[in-house]
């Protein structure tokens, strides 16, 4: 049977000309009425704004959710490019400085005397000496030459055993109480009964041997004894009768070491002149050199070990092992070559260093060559900027090498300028092909909205980030209906203290600081390191909380006045119970009211996520939202250079927000058609 609204009938009657002709009761019987949903829905879609927002969020909804599963790309898919780039490429220069290589671990060296080794190293090059000793009260180290370029470190006992010079030196220290003397060198029989023969507590002075002697009073029951020089001073009666003149030649000339009788001693300078000193008991401690190991060959992992092992050998060119492994160390052709059991160069000793800019020694053997000879034609001739074309190898942007997929170290040839500085070293700069992050780039056909900062994919962290936004406002709101309903519920059925209680803490809520409590929630965030999902949920849980003072106030009100109401009465005499009353009879007579603020309150979630996260107290990088893209050119000179990234994101905000409110009017007036008259 046909069914007719209203309207309908009425037209058809008025086509017949006869105004005053009445309905009957087959016309009603023929009235189809429509449900409140539906009228509802009629009235909804008659709003043309309203049907428009509601396209907006289809289309939202279908970019940020639909959109990453067809999209190649993923919000944390970093893009790399190879481009060219002046880098300071490696650095040449001619090695003027010793540099130490540890040989016995035990022996602990001061800090003093490796810091004194190049300027005594140059000193005995200069004097022609082969070795000089440095000693103190509490150590010893004998410096010996090996050659220009290598010196050996040795660990000594040394005993003073004269002094040469004018004033006094002291010879050692008398003690009462035990009746002995101390010496700082060697003992000198009979001086203890000297000292003893004519003593006085005050002090004095004694001759024993021709030589005079003084003593003073020290700490306690000891003096110090000291012998008074005007010329040499022995400390030893077994030194043989040329030593003096010996010691006193070297001490005039300056020399570090002088032989007497077949025996090497050893000048030191004092305070009051020169001591001469005996050493043994040579144990190499350290090894120093100017010559640098130029990798031949990258198979070899030429450590601090092996360095050290190869320069105690230069000398003899005696085979020797580390690791396991035997090396030898030979002169071929002018060149100082490490190489393995086989005969397999590894490194040639130079004193001519280039190194990466980096201080590693990456840089190919026979480029190392070239970059050393032309180097020493611009020192011949005076020439400050020279060039040199040769391959080098790609590296990506964390200065790694590239690799083809055969495991091969990839080559671009590159134009190399060697340019003098005025400290005397040589750098090389050059226009290097580097594999490196994609960042910032343009619109392209693989990247409709190009990259960001990170080179990750614009469009890929737009869709990823608007759903996140919309889920932030989703659940939100949610939390803001659920908890306003319940608090706003209760708060309008009981009335009294209950309905006083509540509302107190609404105005509580009203009254805080949103923004203050979001920053200083972010701080502690921050300083937690937290997880940027456990972020992202503490952020939707406050903003709830925040937010739902507002619904709580209109619950309440709406309660109120439904409460009284004939099917509330008939509801409390049938003896329902009273959650049933409030969340069967009274909330779903508040839900039109609750859609519309649910639906015009999502779009401010939006901004307020937006604006947390641009501030950098929401959700943090990498995790891609609409705010944190933004963020990614905050300043006004990314944001003038880089307007493909943050305008889409901006539009894709403003439109959602739009979309929302004008969705929020459109079911307000659907809900209310009062609001149209």
């Amino acid at each position: 049977m046909a069914s007719y609204n209203l309207n309908e009938i009425l037209k058809a009657k008025a086509a017949t000309g006869n105004k005053t002709e009445e309905i009957g009761l087959d016309d009603v019987s023929r009235v189809k009425v429509l449900s409140p949903g539906r009228q509802v829905f009629k009235r909804f879609i008659r709003n043309r704004l309203a049907v428009f927002g509601s396209g907006l969020l289809i289309l939202m909804f279908v970019f940020s959710f639909l959109g990453p599963i067809f999209y190649p790309y993923g919000q944390k898919e970093i893009f790399y490019k190879y481009d060219t780039q002046n880098v300071n490429y490696a650095l040449a220069k001619e090695i003027t400085s010793y540099t130490g290589y540890l040989i016995d671990s035990d022996i602990s060296v001061p800090r003093t005397v490796t810091t004194s080794i190049n300027s005594l190293a140059k000193k005995l090059i200069a004097s022609d000496d082969d070795a000089a000793l440095i000693a103190d009260d509490s150590s010893a180290f004998l410096l010996t030459r090996i050659s220009d370029d290598v010196f050996m470190l040795s660990s000594v006992r040394a005993e003073r055993i004269a002094s040469v010079g004018s004033g006094r030196a002291m010879i050692g220290v008398y003690d009462m109480l035990t009746d002995s003397i101390t010496f700082s060198g060697n003992s000198i029989d009979g001086l203890l009964d000297a000292i003893k023969e004519d003593f006085n507590r005050s002090g004095g002075e004694f001759t024993f041997d021709g030589v005079t002697y003084s003593y003073e009073k020290a700490a306690g029951k000891s003096y110090n004894i000291y012998s008074e020089m005007d010329g040499v001073a022995l400390y030893d009666n077994t030194l043989p009768a040329s030593f003096a003149g010996a010691f006193e030649k070297a001490a005039e000339n300056k020399t570090y070491s002088f032989a007497v009788s077949g025996r090497t001693y050893y000048v030191v300078e004092s305070q009051s002149g020169y001591d001469a000193y005996s050493a043994s008991g040579e144990k190499n401690a350290m090894v120093f050199t100017k010559l640098t190991f130029n990798a031949i060959s990258s198979d070899v992992n030429i450590n601090d070990s092996l360095k050290a092992d190869a320069l105690c050998h230069i000398a003899d060119g005696a085979s020797f092992e580390n690791d396991g492994t035997t090396y030898s160390v030979s002169d071929s052709e002018g060149l100082l070559l490490l190489k393995d059991a086989e005969g397999n160069e590894i490194a040639e000793l130079s004193v001519f260093s280039v190194r990466r800019y980096t201080g590693e020694d990456s840089i190919d053997y026979e480029l190392k060559k070239e970059i050393e000879e032309l180097v020493l034609v611009m020192e011949e001739t005076g020439v400050k900027t020279e060039t040199l074309v040769h391959d080098i190898p790609l590296q990506d942007g964390n200065g790694q090498y590239a690799y083809d997929e055969e495991g091969n170290l990839q080559y671009s040839e590159a134009e190399l300028v060697i340019t003098k500085r005025d400290t005397g070293e040589y750098q090389i700069n050059c226009d290097q092909i580097i594999y490196l992050i994609d960042m910032f780039s343009p619109s392209s056909k693989e990247h409709i909205l190009g990259t960001d900062g990170d080179g990750f994919d614009v469009l890929a962290r737009v869709m990823y980030g608007g759903r996140v936004s919309l889920l932030v406002g989703f659940v939100v709101v949610f939390l803001e209906i659920f908890i306003g309903v319940i608090m706003g519920g209760l708060a309008g059925y009981y009335g009294g203290w209950v309905d006083n209680l509540i509302m107190r803490l609404v105005d509580i809520f009203y009254c805080l600081p949103s923004l203050p409590i979001m920053i200083i929630l972010g701080a502690m965030m921050d300083s937690l390191r937290m997880d940027t999902y456990v972020r992202l949920m503490i952020m939707m849980a406050t903003l709830g909380i925040l937010g739902w003072a507002g619904v709580a106030r209109m619950v309440r009100g709406q309660i109120l006045s439904l409460r009284e109401q004939e099917f509330m009465v008939a509801a409390e005499a049938t003896g329902i119970r009273v959650k049933d009353r409030i969340f069967r009879h009274l909330i779903p007579n508040v839900m039109p009211q609750l859609i519309v603020i649910a639906t015009m309150g999502m779009g401010s979630v939006i901004l307020t996520e937006s604006t947390l996260s641009f501030l950098g107290l929401g959700v943090k990088h990498p995790l891609a939202t609409w705010g944190t893209i933004i963020n990614s050119v905050s300043s006004a000179t990314a944001m003038a250079h880089y307007q493909h990234i943050w305008i889409p994101v901006g539009l894709l905000i403003c439109l959602t927000v739009i979309a929302f409110n004008f969705v929020g009017d459109g079911l307000r007036d659907a809900y209310d058609p009062k609001s149209k008259r």
